[in-house]
């Protein structure tokens, strides 16, 4: 018993320095010049780390979440609601519609075809979207396409609600495997491990994310060697890869193989964060992880499981630990909570970080958010987010009760999520890399065809738990638009009352105010009109300062933005400035570290001398607004509950006048 560990751990120690070997010799460039200009987020490696680096950081960070997938999909297809007969033929055909999911969704529309839609080396849905609207004009078409792409950003929540659940879950679910005795426990030792990973993240994952890349390393190791020694079981296993076995299936068996869908595509699950983190690792890291380590000791371990049901239907009850010899049974347990606490711990941050780019895109109102590493820009806590995750996880775990419960709600979010992914490519490749339109439907046609069969196959799961995806991610896109809906009405009433600039300056030389030493900088919607705070303060106070700076921010379609383009600054009459701020959609406002740049542009700034006057608006509800009586509603709820505009933009608080003013709505 004891050799056998010894044994086994030899083998996965040996080939996880093989697989790092090959990391190292596969390529030994170092990064590109546009992946060393964006920040990243991973622990233990600079922005000039080299490729093997990086390729080992996102193992840990990009690729946790289908990295779990073997826990529980096998399991699911010939237990689940829509149970696959355990035959040989059978057996053959999932692992074939298996490879080739792998192959079309992840390998060919990811990794090898939309990654190239960068924006600026940032991926995701919010990058795709940008890109798509950069595309088109502004009209219906653009509407639709945002409309489009905020549904996805939001379904992204429903997805990372389940993902700790169901691979916490199924991972403390082998304990079962080891003795019955443990099933009373294994949901409160999930809701414990499930409990504490969101207590620990407003310290941050800097201590322990360099650890997140050689655990997710090891264990795609002992995935493959444990792959391999299933498939001794049966060796003929290994002809599952040809796409003979799947179309077979599908032409005996249509309704059972179109069903079977529904739980293969948990196989595929995590594949968008491919896209969305390749701004963290750049495309080549994330390519050469995927081919080189990923992909195969995936496919490895689904062949083990495979070889093992064949040799026993009884396996099915749970193929992946039963896989694992029993002298390391326990262990292998551990090595599973850790991997997917790994992957929880993405899908919560990748929550963070979509929560500031809504905010910066205007589509929700500030939150409150605390940096957690004075290294790392991306390492953001956003205490609303993390809370709310935790309930539904926690009402979640409660609920299902189980990972097999959990998995009929799984999966229908993200195949609508690809294949909306899939629209917006579409757009790109016609409207900004200007492909005809037989070559555009030909290569996208293949990836339209994928995603409608997988979503039509998860859409059978709806009524059995798939709707809660669905309503969590239809509940935040109504309170995304809404907002932003609402911010756009507020905004037009506002500009409706205010005076024109060019109006407002001449008239100070006929009936000057009194000027006071130092810096009024007032923030504005509208650098043509005058601020609300700006009259305010001359109507309460009866005084200007010596400099007065309109300042206004705005988010640009990219998400970062150089420092030559940072900034806009104009002089006018009467000690009047114009100031225009830029940022990227993933950067952090900072208004002083802005304005110090504008000292090149012949306005130096004094923060001791400077005072920043913010206005503190109340919404008073009046019967016409524009927007259903509902909506309204809401908004004047998010509105009152914003953060601080203060906090957001980095301001001092000793240097900040608030200036309160009521405003119909």
């Amino acid at each position: 018993m004891l050799r056998c560990l010894k044994r086994l751990l030899r083998s996965a120690r040996a080939g996880a320095a093989r697989l790092s070997s090959l990391l190292h010799s596969a390529r030994r460039s170092t990064v590109s010049a546009h992946d060393q200009s964006q920040p990243s987020v991973n622990a233990g490696h600079g922005p000039r780390a080299g490729i093997a680096g990086l390729a080992v950081s996102a193992i840990g960070i990009v690729y946790g979440d289908i990295g779990t997938s073997p826990l529980y999909t096998l399991k699911e297809v010939f237990n689940g609601e829509h149970a696959v007969p355990v035959t040989p033929e059978n057996v053959y055909g999932i692992l074939s519609l298996v490879f080739w999911a792998l192959m079309l969704v992840v390998s060919a529309k990811y990794v090898l075809f939309i990654m190239r839609a960068d924006n600026d080396g940032e991926g995701g849905i919010m990058a795709l979207t940008s890109l798509a609207l950069r595309a088109v004009k502004p009209g219906r078409k653009a509407w639709w396409l945002s409309v489009l792409g905020v549904f996805g950003a939001a379904l992204f929540y429903g997805d990372g609600m389940i993902t700790p659940a169901i691979s916490v879950l199924s991972a403390v679910e082998g304990l079962e495997i080891a003795t019955p005795a443990f099933r009373p426990f294994v949901l409160p030792i999930a809701l414990v491990l499930l409990i504490g990973l969101f207590m620990m993240q407003r310290r941050g994952t800097g201590s322990v994310g360099a650890i997140f890349g050689p655990v997710m390393l090891c264990w795609f190791a002992v995935l493959a060697v444990l792959g391999v020694n299933g498939i001794r079981l049966h060796p003929e296993i290994l002809g599952a890869i040809s796409p003979w076995w799947a179309a077979h299936f599908f032409a005996t068996q249509p309704l059972i193989a179109w069903l079977a869908l529904g739980a293969v595509v948990l196989a595929i699950t995590g594949g968008e964060a491919l896209y969305a983190d390749m701004g963290h690792f750049g495309r080549r890291p994330i390519k050469l992880s995927w081919f080189f380590v990923v992909f195969p000791a995936l496919y490895l371990n689904y062949l083990g499981q495979g070889a093992l049901i064949l040799d026993h239907p009884d396996n099915v009850r749970n193929p992946f630990f039963l896989l694992v010899p029993d002298q390391l049974l326990y262990p292998m347990v551990a090595l599973s909570a850790l991997a997917t606490i790994i992957a929880s711990q993405a899908v919560i941050s990748g929550a963070f970080s979509l929560t500031r780019q809504a905010i910066q895109l205007g589509y929700a109102p500030r939150m409150l958010m605390v940096h957690t590493s004075e290294r790392e820009i991306g390492q953001i806590y956003v205490p609303g987010i993390n809370w709310m995750l935790l309930g539904a996880v926690i009402a979640l775990v409660a609920g299902f009760r189980s990972s097999s419960a959990l998995a009929s709600a799984y999966g229908i979010a993200v195949t609508l999520t690809m294949l909306i992914d899939t629209i917006l490519a579409f757009v790109v490749v016609r409207a900004l890399w200007r492909w005809n339109v037989a070559t555009s439907l030909a290569f996208i046609g293949v990836f339209i065809t994928v995603d409608i069969a997988f979503f039509s196959a998860t859409a059978v799961k709806i009524v059995a738990g798939g709707w809660f995806p669905l309503l969590i991610g239809a509940l935040i896109f109504v309170v995304l638009r809404t907002w932003k809906r609402g911010r756009a009405v507020l905004e037009e009433r506002s500009r409706a009352d205010t005076m024109r600039l060019e109006i407002f300056i001449p008239s100070l030389f006929n009936d000057p105010p009194p000027r006071v030493p130092g810096t009024a900088v007032f923030l504005t919607h509208w650098l043509e009109s005058v601020p609300r705070t700006l009259l305010h303060n001359l109507y309460h106070n009866k005084v200007l300062h010596e400099r007065v700076v309109l300042l206004k921010v705005e988010t640009a379609d990219t998400p970062w933005v150089s420092d030559e383009r940072r900034l806009e600054v104009e002089q006018l009459d009467y000690g009047f400035w114009r100031v225009l701020v830029r940022y990227g959609f993933k950067e952090e406002p900072d208004i002083p570290a802005a304005l110090a740049l504008s000292a090149q542009q012949g306005l130096e700034f004094d923060l001791m001398s400077t005072s920043f006057f913010l206005g503190h608006e109340k919404l008073v509800s009046r019967a016409s607004s524009g927007m259903a009586g509902w909506r309204k509603k809401l908004f004047i709820v998010l509105f009152r509950n914003a953060g601080s505009a203060a906090d957001y933009f980095g301001i001092p608080p000793n240097r900040v006048v608030e200036l309160g003013a009521q405003v119909e709505f």
